[in-house]
């Protein structure tokens, strides 16, 4: 996400903008636009400037997305200049002489919004709830940015340690290392060999005057495509349009294609990471078509088929033998010659020559043993559900949109569909014996051999021809207009109670696509009998789907893939929450499998001693991590009114890693005998469902599943604040972490929580927050600080966190600036402004999540265990709206007290030192 600055002199500022060429004059007269080509309810119209305009009307959510997609990423850079078109995403939010600090302004507005940046194209997105104001602003802005934006000296001053600070937060992620450099390794001319957040060096050093013009070259109407989805009125929204963009004068330079290729591999390449970790990782990579070719489609599938979780090869040659933890897969479509990537995840004691030797037996053996049937349908089925998913979702639509786009042409999104549904295991075989070939493999090194066999990569077809005349298909049935007020919702809600007391909260809505959404959660034991189980709660919530009734973990895994449905399953201390999505003609059979998923569990064996591998090895990965490290030390403070074993105690990881490794599938046995069943549960549904056969359907499901033992919350009991500061040593990262924390009593009912909850937005909810704003726009030593508010709605044991991410060396100034933000908090309090701000973020940012189906099915599951409706929500944002600026100041001073932070930073400070000490 991007950045925005603060405030700079306006001379200084204004000798930087004067030094930007000239724009073109804008027209006289605004050329209408003029209707391209329509397929499956999306509109093309292009104007005189040369913008392509997609417009996607949707009044069935009411939100509304702006995306646009520039064609400009790292493969257009130019030597010495890598990581600009990224950095110019960080200035372009920057914003201009008329509309502001981009950024500041849509965190105002309540706005979702972020822009990024990768090989082939920038984008930048922001949702809003629909309104025609919202709309005006985010095309006004979107117009103006792109050929207005500052760019100014003084701006970049601040966002390149930004970016280098970004760049850290990389470094210290195994697989990002590791991508970086396999990439290089890979390409030896191309761009794509180069990560897009670019060379430390070429960023640091980039010049104004080479920023200002690559702006200026590709920041342009005939480089861009704008696409508009959601709810809005088609007519009015093109001719808005018409009115922002169509001014834009069209560029008098041209652009060319970009020209370098790679010539086809001679042998095996190796490169070799070492860093302070306690994770393996091995994986290989093969160059492949680009992402407009037809193999394109093969490629993705075949990846599936080696690559997914647990039904790929990959899973069960590694992670059921034991030789990784786990595997993953991605397949890179491109503008230009791609790649696909196969991933394997080790503990620190598992044999990674062994691991790399089956990793490459598995993936090149799909030559020698052909794919199945089976592998191709799961493989499609999964393909299809995901682009089904997307096509169904406005904002996802949109969005994804930008990287169709970037292949040549948004209609490629659904070619790409038609191409997968029609693939053949001849299709498969054929992408197969081309690309996977040992001369064609990155591993790690290069080796000579006598006699070469390169794999023949084909150049991008004509998309304008591939595309010519293509229809597609019916546009995806549209659901209802849904009012989310609360009161609505309230009104739209149907709440009852089954036979075991269970609760149930129906919300009935004609949806894009006929989707639903879910969520149940179940609670058991009290503080007494769940004492010393945790360890076993955690794995028997991970056991359910890893076997039930007639079926494997894998056959659960394609019925949810047949079903076009998701179904996540997690234990947290006395609660099971399961979380689902599909649509409403599988509804009854995903019931029917959650049945089965929570009464008939398995509990197979050799699926225990994965799962407990797994869990020793993500402890592991934690050891050494800034974030963990910290937060450790935070969880140590919190466990002060409980004892080791109660189910509200954290373990340190030493303590938890132990305890995995001791764990039998005769404590997790136990445990679901003991503990599982459904008398004190919440279950709701959003979405397009019948009612009368839901209700009926869950009586059979959980309505007749009864607990075996009573539940009683444990309370969670209130911490003493205790001032303190701890420096905490993380060798060998380059990414530090800060985090501190002040506990004190106070619950969501208390007069001063809607005050303390502005001011929480204030110092550092939001990007306009002052945190963010002092560590990331002025100092540029933070991509990302703020603070937290956590006020539970029972018992009274709320705090307030300050986090951010930083440099080692930059530990002084990180204490500074959240020592100097508290005390002005403190004594100079809030402006007027800042909470006129606070409180239209906190509205928008409601109405959205309001919007969103699977936030809605939380909060009213929610509202069951609190016996409360939206009534209490409609309270809250009455008393939000009504609060004043001197309660907000008083809540500040009342509760707010730097001295009773606990503060941990945690990093690898010594190294800094050395480093500094080095450099003197």
């Amino acid at each position: 996400m991007k950045l925005k600055p603060i405030c700079f002199a306006v001379a200084l500022a204004v000798s930087s903008v004067a030094a930007l060429p000239a724009l073109a004059a804008a027209p006289k007269t605004v050329a209408a636009a003029t209707a391209y080509t329509s397929v499956e309810g999306i509109t093309e119209y292009r104007l005189a400037n040369g913008l392509r305009v997609l417009l996607a009307p949707d009044a069935s959510k009411p939100t509304t997305t702006v995306n646009v997609t520039y064609l400009v990423g790292s493969r257009h850079e130019s030597y010495g200049e890598t990581g600009m078109a990224h950095l110019l995403e960080h200035m372009v939010f920057k914003g201009t002489k008329t509309s502001g600090n981009i950024m500041q302004e849509l965190s105002k507005r309540g706005m979702q919004f972020n822009g990024t940046t990768f090989y082939d194209r920038t984008n930048y997105f922001e949702t809003f709830p629909a309104s025609e104001d919202n709309l005006q602003w985010a095309l006004t802005m979107e117009a103006d940015r792109m050929v207005n934006s500052k760019i100014a000296r003084v701006d970049l001053d601040t966002e390149f340690s930004v970016v280098r600070n970004e760049m850290e937060m990389g470094e210290n992620n195994p697989f990002s290392v590791l991508w970086k450099q396999l990439s290089a390794v890979t390409f030896d001319w191309h761009n794509y060999g180069h990560s897009t957040i670019g060379a430390r060096s070429d960023v640091e050093g980039v010049k104004i005057d080479n920023l200002q013009a690559f702006y200026r070259k590709y920041y342009q109407p005939d480089n861009a495509v704008l696409m508009v989805a959601g709810k809005f009125d088609a007519q009015k929204t093109l001719a808005l349009i018409e009115k922002t963009f169509g001014a834009v004068a069209k560029p008098k330079r041209e652009l060319s294609n970009t020209w370098t290729r790679e010539a086809p591999r001679d042998g095996v390449r190796e490169v070799t990471v070492r860093r302070v970790s306690d994770q393996q990782l091995a994986a290989v990579l093969y160059p492949t078509a680009p992402g407009s070719h037809v193999d394109a489609a093969a490629v993705s599938a075949l990846s599936e088929i080696i690559g997914s979780s647990p039904n790929g090869r990959l899973h069960k040659q590694l992670v059921e033998t034991k030789q990784a933890v786990g595997v993953d897969n991605i397949a890179f479509q491109l503008a230009e010659p791609g790649y696909a990537v196969f991933l394997a995840s080790l503990s620190k004691d598992q044999n990674i020559e062994q691991a790399k030797k089956t990793l490459i037996e598995t993936v090149e053996g799909v030559v020698k043993q052909p794919v199945t049937e089976a592998e191709l349908k799961f493989a499609k089925t999964n393909l299809l559900n995901q682009l089904e998913k997307t096509i169904n979702d406005p904002q996802k639509l949109c969005v994804a949109m930008s990287e169709s786009i970037a292949l040549g042409d948004w209609r490629l999104f659904f070619i790409e569909r038609d191409r997968i549904e029609a693939l053949t295991i001849a299709d498969i075989q054929r992408v197969a014996q081309n690309y996977l070939k040992p001369d064609n493999r990155s591993f790690g090194q290069f080796l000579p051999i006598a006699q070469p066999d390169r794999a023949e990569i084909p150049a991008a077809p004509d998309v304008a021809k591939l595309v010519d005349g293509y229809k597609g298909r019916a546009t995806v049935a549209a659901g209802e207009t849904f009012d989310a007020s609360p009161a609505n919702i309230d009104k739209r809600t149907e709440r009852l109670t089954l036979v075991n007391g269970a609760k149930v909260a129906l919300l009935a809505k004609k949806t894009r696509g006929e989707t639903v959404n879910g969520r149940m959660v179940f609670h058991f034991g009290d503080e007494n009998t769940l004492f010393g189980q945790s360890v076993p709660a955690d794995l028997t919530a991970d056991m359910l789907l890893r076997g039930a009734g007639k079926l494997s973990r894998t056959e659960i895994e394609t019925k949810l893939s047949e079903l076009k449905a998701k179904l996540d399953i997690k234990g947290s201390g006395q609660n099971l929450t399961v979380s689902f999505d599909t649509v409403r003609a599988n509804l009854p059979a995903l019931m029917d499998l959650i049945r089965d998923v929570l009464r008939a569990p398995t509990f197979p064996q050799s699926e225990f001693d994965l799962l407990v591998k797994e869990n020793a090895a993500a402890i592991e990965a934690q050891k050494n991590e800034p974030q963990a490290v910290a937060s450790r030390a935070l969880n140590a403070l919190r466990n002060a009114p409980y004892k080791k074993g109660d189910i509200r105690y954290t373990a340190d990881l030493e303590d938890a890693l132990a305890a995995y490794n001791a764990a039998k599938l005769d404590s997790v046995t136990s445990f679901y005998k003991n503990f599982y069943g459904a008398s004190a549960a919440e279950i709701s549904l959003v979405g397009d469902f019948d009612a009368a056969a839901v209700k009926a359907k869950l009586a059979t499901v959980v309505g007749d599943w009864k607990s075996p033992s009573k539940f009683t919350r444990a309370p969670e009991l209130n911490v003493d604040a205790a001032g303190q500061a701890k420096l905490l040593e993380t060798p060998d990262k380059a990414n530090a972490f800060y985090l501190a924390a002040l506990p004190f009593q106070m619950n969501d009912q208390a007069a001063d929580y809607p005050a303390l909850r502005l001011a929480n937005s204030i110092l550092g909810g939001g990007i306009k927050s002052r945190l963010f704003n002092r560590l990331r726009q002025k100092e540029g030593i933070s991509y990302g600080a703020g603070s937290g508010l956590t006020v539970p709605a029972l018992d009274n044991n709320a705090s307030v966190a300050l986090y951010a991410i930083y440099a080692p060396q930059n530990l002084q100034k990180l204490q500074n600036g959240v020592k100097e933000e508290l005390a002005l908090l403190i004594k100079d309090g809030v402006t007027a402004e800042e909470l006129a701000d606070a409180k239209k973020s906190i509205a928008q940012e409601t109405n959205v999540r309001r919007a969103q189906d699977p936030a809605l099915a939380g909060a009213l599951r929610g509202q069951l265990y609190l016996n409360r409706t939206m009534a209490f929500d409609a309270e809250m944002d009455a008393k939000l709206a009504a609060v004043t600026l001197e309660q907000v100041n008083a809540a500040i001073r009342k509760y707010l007290k730097p001295d009773s932070f606990a503060h941990f930073y945690a990093g690898d400070f010594a190294g800094a030192a050395k480093k500094a000490a080095a450099a003197k």
